[in-house]
């Protein structure tokens, strides 16, 4: 008992620290193959941009792929993002730096990999950018996926500094 008790520990000592920023609701889901592997789509309302939401679509491994393939707590990598303008834009205190903000994080595997979104807001073209992407890059080969919500013509309020 004492073993198991130690390894826990250890686990939980050696797994990032991810707090979830955004809350995401899953809207839907389907199974896409036999196997029962389903792409699971998931609404997040952005926390400081109120009017503005994003679905979120990732991959989630079933038990047959899992006993075929191994990774037993792991999910791919893959997702992809659509966000816009869901009511009146109300915009709360954001980073405008070139590096933005995190959004939202969740995991795809036990202790490594998450799917992490992540906002930029682009001042020249008054646009907020959303960013997908796998913290795990794999062979060199990062995964994400992009969308915009121009703000031009949408009287968004600030109520936050704007940059």
């Amino acid at each position: 008992m004492r073993t198991i008790l130690v390894a826990v520990v250890a686990l939980a000592a050696t797994a990032p620290i991810v707090a979830k920023i955004a809350h995401a609701d899953e809207v839907g889901g389907f199974k896409n193959d036999w196997t029962g592997n389903r792409i699971v789509i998931e609404a997040i309302a952005d926390p400081k941009v109120q009017g503005v939401t994003c679905h979120l679509t990732h991959f989630d491994r079933s038990v047959i792929d899992r006993l075929s393939k191994g990774k037993w707590f792991e999910d791919p990598s893959n997702s992809s993002i659509a966000c816009r303008q869901t009511g009146s834009l109300v915009i709360g205190d954001i980073k405008a730096d070139e590096a933005g903000e995190e959004v939202f994080s969740e995991r795809a595997s036990l202790v490594f990999k998450s799917i992490a979104v992540r906002r930029i807001y682009d001042k020249k073209n008054d646009t907020l950018i959303y960013v997908a992407y796998s913290r795990q890059v794999q062979d060199a080969s990062a995964k994400m996926s992009v969308t915009t919500v121009p703000l031009f013509g949408t009287n968004a309020t600030w109520t936050g500094r704007k940059p």
